[in-house]
Formats: structure tokens, C-alpha cells, sequence
């Protein structure tokens, strides 16, 4: 027969790292990490040439994709999408969402597409001379 066992409370704490709880006990922490400058909008672009989106669809798919890793918050969205806009790289209208709510969904522009297009022979061009340099010598 099985010995029942109170439940066990546990103090947890949450900071900016992560949760932290007694030790000898494990919690996941929040992974998450900040985007390297000038990213965001890259892979703003990268997520609507894949169809348009609403901005929270575009968190959601930024972070699936970077398996968490990346978590964008809306107030740096807001602003990328602005500038994105006024920029011609995207356009936006109001529609329907899946459960029947309005918001703004954004498209890529063809100039759009070229920008993304550059951006990414750039960005591989940088990760490869990171990565040559941080070889072991």
C-alpha cells in the first residue's frame, strides 16, 4: 500500500533571470533572449513573406520558430511595424480574425521582399565571419 504524503509547498521567487525555488528542486527558467540590434525588423519581413499577419500572429511565429528563444514584446512591434511602413516594406489593413475580431494585418511590398532578400545574404555574409573568427586557432 502507498504511502500518502502531504503536499509540498514551495517558496518561488520570480526576477528578471528566472524563477528560483529552494535548492535540490529544478524550475525551466525563461530562456528568452533579447534580439541583436537591427534584427527585428529582418524577421518581421521573413514572417510576412510566409502570408500576411496580424502583429500578435507575428510574435507568436517569431517565437515558435526560434523555439522560444526570441520573444518579442508589442511595444517594440508597434514601432517596428511603423517603421516598416513608412519605409514601403509592408502595408497593412483591417480584417477579420479567425475568431471574428478586428485587426491590423500586414502584408510585405515587393519593396519589401528585395529588403528582406539583402538583409539576409548580409546577415549570412556576418554569421559566417563571426563564425571564422571565433574558430578555434
Amino acid at each position: 500500500m502507498a504511502t500518502l504524503r502531504p503536499p509540498l509547498l514551495v517558496l518561488l521567487t520570480i526576477s528578471r533571470r528566472g524563477i528560483c525555488c529552494p535548492e535540490g528542486m529544478a524550475i525551466v527558467a525563461d530562456k528568452s533572449t533579447e534580439l541583436v540590434p537591427g534584427t527585428l525588423d529582418m524577421l518581421i519581413l521573413k514572417t510576412l513573406a510566409l502570408e500576411p499577419m496580424h502583429g500578435w500572429g507575428v510574435a507568436v511565429r517569431i517565437e515558435q520558430v526560434s523555439r522560444s528563444v526570441f520573444r518579442v514584446n508589442a511595444g517594440s512591434l508597434f514601432v517596428a511595424f511603423q517603421r516598416l511602413q513608412r519605409g514601403g516594406l509592408v502595408r497593412s489593413d483591417w480584417k477579420a480574425t479567425e475568431n471574428n475580431r478586428r485587426a491590423k494585418y500586414y502584408t510585405l511590398t515587393e519593396l519589401g521582399r528585395k529588403k528582406l532578400t539583402n538583409e539576409t545574404r548580409e546577415w549570412a555574409r556576418q554569421v559566417a565571419a563571426i563564425a571564422r573568427i571565433l574558430e578555434p586557432s
